[in-house]
């Protein structure tokens, strides 16, 4: 995983389900910190580049 696919408006996956039970969150900000929406529950999260890169399985829509 690179942070060159992890672009505006791409879809990820997490390893790890959210409470809410979704795991696919959509990249809603990008530069020094990372904003995350969740498309189960529209919860928004903000990871810094290193924390997302960690917790994200794989790219599903969007990225390059």
């Amino acid at each position: 995983m690179d942070l060159k696919q992890l672009v505006l408006g791409a879809v990820v996956e997490t390893k790890k389900q959210h409470p809410c039970g979704g795991k696919l969150w959509e990249i809603v900000r990008t530069g020094a910190d990372y904003k995350i929406k969740c498309l189960t529950c529209g919860r928004v999260v903000m990871l810094t580049p290193d924390e997302l890169l960690h917790r994200v399985r794989r790219v599903t829509e969007g990225g390059t």
